[in-house]
């Protein structure tokens, strides 16, 4: 390890690849935010279209607000994509070890790109979770900063426990009534109840997605396990799109050299001898290999930006394991990760998704190869 970090070559990669998925994400970031609305907008009687997420985007936020969320997305981008390429990396040098040349096969490839994807997807949902509520927060109109502090000081209970929630009030008179029917010796038994925040959790409703969007909030009120929510349909999404996309790009890239070995007088033995595949032809098999692994996995890639977007406290989740509550929908969709009632929405910014990941991928593979063109010494 330590000869690795005195290795100029591999710091030079190694800033290459973050300037690069940095400058990628950069250009790509607004596709990204206007797709992520739209599946978290939309509902079965509501279909939001990019001009409307636009126009509401610019009025709330202005044109910044279509980078909202960018340094989050930037870190888990470059971990996410660091993770998936070095172990594809690892597993295709497995793989060719021992053989003559260093060909790959595509079934190789789709099965690296797999276990790649299931790594990435574990590092990148914390940082995903972050950008998402960012992302959401500039879309939406948040209430006066008097009226939100009048409300902490008339509930001060409510505000040191569950920052940013809202009681309901009506809910709360109704759970008192039949509680006062009861008959107890505690003095004031009510007023005991509220001092438990799974009470006051369960008398209102959860806040806003705005209201929790930093990492202290997120940890305090949903606990630890809230920065790896939605890791199922996340897990199933990154490793469908590793294996699409890696299998894809090895098979145009076995293409382009095909294609050019029939120029090739003598007939080349060996890929050595053809010779590496130009970086734009390379870049442009990104490209459109990232557009096919998005369509691939834009499904689940819709319920992962969904559940992610909903507030759920830690009171509620201690309540469902205690009561052993059993998410509804098919074995299938429990196991993805899928809620029934988003079955109509999976397929919302379909389009979005595939631009955003084609280009990306063809920003970040192509000047990835010109930073190392310029950086590393012929």
């Amino acid at each position: 390890m330590e000869e690795l970090l005195k290795n100029h070559m591999f710091a030079t990669h190694a800033i290459a690849a973050a300037g690069s998925v940095t400058f990628g994400n950069a250009l790509s970031h607004p596709l990204d935010t206007l797709k992520t609305l739209i599946q978290v907008g939309s509902s079965s009687n509501k279909n939001w279209v990019a001009a409307q997420v636009l126009d509401r985007v610019r009025s709330i936020s202005g044109n910044s607000g279509l980078y909202s969320g960018f340094g989050w997305s930037t870190f888990g981008r470059i971990s996410g994509l660091g993770a998936r390429f070095g172990i594809y990396e690892l597993l295709t040098a497995f793989y060719t070890d021992g053989r003559e040349d260093n060909h790959v096969y595509v079934s190789e490839a789709l099965l690296a790109g797999i276990a790649a994807g299931a790594l990435e997807a574990f590092l990148s949902t914390p940082f995903e979770l972050f950008k998402l509520r960012a992302q959401v927060t500039s879309a939406s109109r948040i209430p006066n900063s008097r009226s939100v502090t009048a409300k902490q000081v008339s509930a001060p209970v409510v505000a040191r426990l569950l920052q940013g929630y809202t009681p309901l009030k009506k809910a709360w008179d109704n759970t008192a009534s039949l509680l006062s029917a009861l008959s107890t010796k505690h003095p004031n038994m009510v007023g005991a109840l509220k001092e438990y925040p799974w009470m006051i959790t369960g008398s209102g409703k959860p806040p806003s997605v705005y209201n929790v969007r930093r990492p202290l909030d997120v940890i305090s009120l949903e606990g630890w396990d809230a920065l790896w929510r939605g890791l199922r349909s996340g897990l199933v999404r990154d490793c469908i799109f590793g294996g699409v996309f890696f299998s894809s790009w090895q098979f145009l890239h076995i293409a382009m050299l095909d294609w050019k070995a029939i120029e090739m007088d003598p007939p080349p033995r060996s890929e050595e001898e053809i010779g590496p595949v130009s970086p734009l032809a390379s870049s442009l098999a990104a490209g459109f290999s990232g557009s096919i692994a998005a369509a691939a996995s834009h499904c689940f890639d819709t319920a992962t930006s969904r559940s992610q977007c909903i507030v759920l406290p830690k009171y509620i989740s201690m309540e469902r394991k205690l009561l052993r509550w059993k998410q509804p929908g098919y074995w299938i969709e429990r196991v993805a990760g899928i809620h029934p009632a988003d079955r109509s929405l999976l397929f919302r910014g379909f389009w979005l998704r595939m631009a955003h990941s084609g280009f990306a991928s063809f920003a970040i593979v192509g000047s990835y190869f010109l930073a190392v063109d310029h950086l590393v010494p012929r």
